[in-house]
């Protein structure tokens, strides 16, 4: 039986450097794993890289290939992008698809996989009119945001806690998405 594949995409916020944890939770839950992160996600992580390609036996990616190029990665079954920053979450709602993982998010609305996106901003972050308008885009669009109760709920400004990310939930409407029940 084949295994559902995951991408696994993170922006810069302080969760995603748990994403080597998390990649091999989410291979010991049965997915094949790709890992793609906005390009100062993955200077953050650059220490991890080879561990995270070691654990899914797929690159790291944070940037475009070339149209020659092959494609390294098999086709997603379903998406996570968590965590997703306020500039990611504004980019991918807007169509504005400078990096990598916010222009494979956006193709995916409209070739239909399922996605799931968590946000990561604190509630001075939310104040602005633009989070709304997205967070409402991208659910309009089919994506399951995660985000409010049930979902990620901001905390104060540098009142976060990278340990506190749900994480749990990104996974668990992801298995829901992947393989829904009855």
């Amino acid at each position: 039986m084949n295994r559902p594949v995951l991408y696994l995409f993170g922006s810069a916020a302080p969760p995603v450097q748990q994403f080597t944890e998390v990649a091999r939770s989410a291979r010991t839950a049965g997915y094949d794993v790709c890992v793609g992160l906005t390009p100062t996600a993955a200077r953050w992580l650059d220490d991890e890289t080879p561990l995270l390609e070691e654990l899914t036996g797929y690159p790291v990616r944070s940037e475009y290939k070339r149209p020659t190029d092959p494609d390294v990665w098999p086709p997603a079954n379903v998406i996570v992008f968590a965590p997703v920053t306020f500039n990611s979450l504004n980019a991918w709602a807007l169509g504005l698809t400078h990096h990598f993982v916010v222009g494979v998010v956006a193709e995916g609305i409209g070739k239909g996989i399922p996605t799931v996106a968590m946000p990561c901003v604190n509630t001075a972050y939310t104040q602005h009119p633009q989070f709304d308008r997205s967070v409402t885009a991208l659910r309009g669009a089919g994506v399951s945001v995660l985000y409010g109760p049930g979902g990620f709920e901001p905390n104060e400004p540098g009142k976060g806690s990278p340990e506190g990310y749900p994480w749990q939930l990104a996974m668990a409407e992801a298995t829901r998405l992947v393989r829904p029940t009855p």
